[in-house]
């Protein structure tokens, strides 16, 4: 068997994989990044999401990395794309004017500025990339991974080692694959202590994953797909979590759990891109959808350059509840079941969907293949809301940064803070287990080194969604940007262990070696602590 070896290896090439290579080869270390589709960038381009973030993202709450990248999609924009003359000069540019966040881009965007970032270490052999590539089995002696074998995209396989390996893979693959400790699903309250956990727990209970796609609109055509298969089943589906609601309905939830919204619909509406507001606890009791996370507002471009806005459509009505995508014998049945649900959708929206001058369905929407980079127009893969999460020194929990459980004091201040992030609710879709989701109000909060280390394994370190969370705290802690500086700590953290001849545990535990790579990270742009004066 082929054998390679590097100073790093990271197994996963989304958000948190990206960033902890970049951290990595800037000090000077040479990576192995493996990355199972032909994309990298997870969230952002393989799964369809948009960068959910904050509403402060564009001064603070992120590393100086982080900000450098968004800076690059938006000049991405100006230097290739017929943006109309006021888009151009918008400092805070956001081609696809959504209101989920003030960055919606097109996923081909993200990739190519990705590429841009990790050519240059590439084209010096600092940096090998294996794209199409699976992990398949890890290596351990007791404690420490010694290797992990992968299989290439011709079927071979490859064994990669290195000092230290990176878990940031979308589901935490390398902890099932080599025996580390982890958790899934939901907790109790008796092991986490958490007041919003339930009595019991439940590894299965797991946040809803949604198979995203994008569509345009051109009126006058028939883009319909054929009925799917199941279709009358999804349309007539009234998950409990729903409260009485059909799946495939405009009415949904608040975050609060009740039944209290009717989403809208406005297919093209002729909206001013400079009138949305990206303030999430502003979007009122009848959310829009058409401009939720649309990725190219046309009024952004010069006239003709698009036939109609580009929507992804990662709705709470294609959020698949029917069970759990990993962990359980029947996970692939759920898989193409999620993606079955998101074909219904689209079906209904072109044949039932009730419209607002009364009458029924949009048979001009149709799927875009050039923006998803697949064949049918939907992700390559679901966007995944949870992983498998490691047993860490420290566990991140729901007390540490709730508003309501914190009584004015801000969220926990860790000593061992590593980055910082914040999002605006403890976000918790409705869940496999049959809750309806909901969560409090987070305060800003930190990320402590503790969350990535695990409480066994020596040399393996999470640098994803699969850090010591809870089913709870997940749920802001996996957004984009915290993956993001979670990677970068993480990258940061192997290369400082390399070079200090020193574990990642003793790393936390002394406090020299703590403060010294503190000093490290800020010296790498990464933003430690929130300014205690900021309100928010």
């Amino acid at each position: 068997m082929t054998q390679q070896q590097a100073d790093l290896l990271i197994v996963g090439g989304g958000v948190g994989g990206v960033s902890a290579a970049l951290a990595a080869l800037r000090r000077g270390r040479s990576v192995i990044m493996t990355e199972r589709t032909s994309w990298l960038g997870g969230q952002l381009t393989t799964q369809l999401v948009p960068s959910d973030e904050h509403r402060r993202i564009e001064t603070t709450g992120r590393n100086r990395s982080y900000a450098h990248f968004r800076h690059l999609v938006r000049e991405h924009y100006r230097t290739y794309y017929p943006l109309s003359a006021a888009a151009r000069a918008d400092e805070h540019l956001n081609p696809g004017a959504a209101w989920v966040s003030p960055l919606s881009v097109e996923p081909k965007v993200i990739l190519a500025v990705i590429h841009s970032l990790l050519r240059p270490y590439e084209a010096s052999g600092q940096l090998t990339l294996m794209l199409d590539t699976t992990p398949i089995a890890v290596h351990a002696d007791r404690d420490l991974v010694n290797a992990v074998v992968v299989r290439d995209r011709d079927g071979n396989g490859l064994e990669l080692t290195a000092p230290f390996v990176l878990d940031a893979t979308e589901l935490g693959d390398l902890l099932e694959l080599g025996g580390v400790e982890f958790v899934t699903g939901r907790e109790s309250r008796d092991e986490t202590g958490e007041p919003g956990a339930p009595e019991t727990g439940d590894p299965l209970d797991m946040q809803s994953a949604t198979w995203c796609f994008a569509v345009e609109h051109l009126e006058g055509e028939d883009h319909t797909i054929g009925r799917p298969d199941d279709y009358d089943v999804f349309r007539d589906w009234r998950p409990p979590q729903l409260g009485g609601e059909k799946m495939l309905g405009f009415r949904r939830a608040a975050h609060d759990g009740s039944i209290a919204r009717e989403y809208t619909l406005n297919v093209n509406a002729d909206d001013d891109p400079f009138g949305i507001d990206v303030d999430h606890r502003n979007m009122g009791e009848a959310p829009e959808l058409w401009n939720y996370r649309r990725i190219a507002a046309r009024r952004q471009f010069e006239d003709g350059a698009y036939e109609s806005d580009i929507v992804i459509v990662n709705w709470p009505m294609n959020d698949y509840v029917g069970g759990p995508l990993f962990g359980t014998e029947d996970a692939a049945t759920h898989w193409d079941r999620s993606k079955e649900l998101s074909r219904s959708l689209l079906y209904w929206l072109q044949t039932e969907a009730p419209r607002p001058d009364g009458g029924i369905g949009w048979p001009g929407l149709r799927l875009t293949p050039r923006v998803t980079g697949t064949a049918d127009g939907f992700a390559m893969t679901p966007y995944f809301r949870e992983s498998r999460r490691i047993r860490a020194q420290r566990t991140i929990l729901e007390q540490d940064f709730d508003r309501n459980l914190r009584d004015g004091r801000g969220a926990e201040r860790y000593p061992d803070t590593v980055g910082v992030g914040h999002y605006y609710w403890i976000d918790r879709h409705a869940t496999t287990g049959g809750s309806a989701g909901g969560g409090g109000l987070p305060e800003p909060f930190e990320i402590p080194l503790g969350a990535l280390l695990p409480q066994r394994v020596r040399n393996l370190l999470p640098a994803a969604k699969n850090i010591g969370t809870t089913h709870i705290s997940n749920g802001s802690y996996r957004l984009q940007p915290v993956e993001w500086s979670i990677g970068e700590a993480a990258g940061a953290l192997a290369s400082y262990c390399l070079d200090r001849k020193v574990e990642p545990a003793a790393v936390r535990a002394d406090a020299r070696e703590l403060r010294g790579f503190q000093s490290d990270l800020e010296r790498g742009g990464a933003q430690l602590r929130w300014d205690p004066a900021l309100r928010w």
